[in-house]
């Protein structure tokens, strides 16, 4: 047995994805649609700025087909207090803020903490204490992107499987990579995509994550990435999803269109 694998690619508005990613005629209003149709999951990038409503969230759904998964980046404000602990009135106006609305196609959540947060390990228990397993019934993932290398430390990844949530495991110049197993699921975001190459990664590259891809699906813990500890985690299958995220952004979408080819091989 696997987990399902899903590649994508983060919002779905920009200019230079036109002709290249959106057909030259698709009207504007029509990229949303087409995107979710051409892709496994798309990280929401419109929760990050501002609250959406649940009937915005409705349309999201119903846009996406059977299978379709969004993941969705939650309030910056909910992560910018000095102290996370205080934040569970920001978090819990975010998640009530329609969430539930996207049923099934709920994905994981992202909590994106800026590059000067550093490891507070009481902060960060009593954070992850308040990132509820469902909302309104249906079931919520959360996932931590942390940028500051104070995070690379094994108390960081015990409280994360002690919560069963998942860290971001980051394929950037500058922020640490924790590939460390701590959730029932692997997020991935890959910033390394270049201009000059059609597809973002090279050949070689992308041939790679498809086999880290896979790895992670089967439960294992692949070779070739950085991990904080040497304890394993359970070996079960994990449903993974990997955003071509920064870099050179518009060759992310090809960039998730050849690593889905490749995983369908």
């Amino acid at each position: 047995m696997t987990g399902t694998i899903r590649t994508g690619i983060g919002g779905w508005t920009f200019e230079p994805w036109r002709g290249t990613f959106y057909p030259a005629d698709l009207p504007k209003a029509k990229e949303a649609d087409y995107a979710v149709n051409h892709l496994g999951t798309i990280e929401i990038n419109g929760t990050f700025y501002r609250t959406q409503t649940p009937a915005t969230f409705a349309k999201w759904r119903d846009a996406a087909p059977e299978g379709f998964v969004y993941a969705v980046k939650a309030l910056q404000y909910c992560v910018a207090k000095k102290k996370l602990g205080e934040a569970g009135e920001s978090i819990g106006k975010f998640l009530a803020s329609g969430l539930s609305e996207l049923g099934d196609k709920l994905g994981p959540i992202l909590w994106q903490f800026r590059q000067t947060r550093k490891f507070d390990p009481d902060d960060i228990a009593d954070f992850l204490a308040m990132l509820p397993a469902r909302i309104d019934g249906v079931p919520a993932r959360h996932v931590l992107e942390v940028r500051h290398e104070s995070f690379a430390c094994p108390e960081f990844v015990e409280l994360l499987r002690k919560h069963g949530a998942a860290v971001v495991v980051a394929d950037h110049e500058e922020h640490p990579q924790i590939a460390d197993l701590t959730a029932d699921f692997v997020y991935a975001r890959l910033m390394k995509t270049r201009e000059e190459i059609d597809t973002g990664y090279a050949a070689a590259d992308l041939d790679r994550w498809a086999d880290i891809a896979r790895g992670w699906a089967k439960g294992e813990q692949p070779d070739g990435l950085t991990y904080v500890t040497d304890q394993a985690a359970e070996r079960t299958p994990r449903d993974v999803f990997a955003y071509f995220i920064s870099g050179a952004k518009e060759r992310n979408p090809a960039a998730a269109i050849a690593l889905a080819e490749r995983l369908a091989s």
